[in-house]
């Protein structure tokens, strides 16, 4: 029973999440960014592909700004997942090295997690892939500071 509960809580969470990504970031709304998984352990985040993100229409392929947010979106909600209490966040840094283009047509996941959290700074990586770790599309590293109100 405790496990269907821990299942509920954590739909509820994705779902809350969900919300504030799409009615406080207009950015994150008009690219689709949907959290799919979510734990202690990172978040994962999908980007739907659509023509209106493509950066060269000769390829069809996804344009890095989009690639950037997705990364971004799924840091922020590693972090949130780890901490104890709510804070407002804000990207410090973020290294993105990207590995090959995006597959034109294929929505794009990226899987963040925050391996270290300190009172003022967390650490994240993350990979974007296409469903295989083992073949992303680009890799992450980055930092958030977390403001006390």
């Amino acid at each position: 029973m405790a496990s269907d509960d821990a299942f509920h809580d954590t739909q509820q969470m994705m779902e809350s999440i969900n919300r504030f990504m799409s009615d406080s970031v207009p950015h994150n709304r008009e690219l689709g960014l949907r959290v799919v998984e979510l734990g202690e352990e990172g978040a994962t985040v999908r980007l739907p592909y659509s023509e209106k993100l493509v950066g060269n229409p000769e390829t069809g392929v996804l344009h890095g700004g989009a690639v950037t947010t997705l990364i971004d979106a799924s840091c922020g909600i590693a972090v949130f997942s780890k901490m104890a209490r709510l804070a407002r966040i804000a990207t410090l840094d973020l290294r993105i090295d990207y590995l090959h283009p995006a597959t034109p047509g294929k929505d794009l996941l990226a899987r963040a997690e925050c391996y270290k959290l300190t009172r003022a700074v967390a650490f994240v990586r993350a990979l974007a892939h296409h469903g295989d770790v083992n073949n992303p599309v680009a890799s992450a590293q980055g930092t958030f500071i977390i403001v006390e109100d």
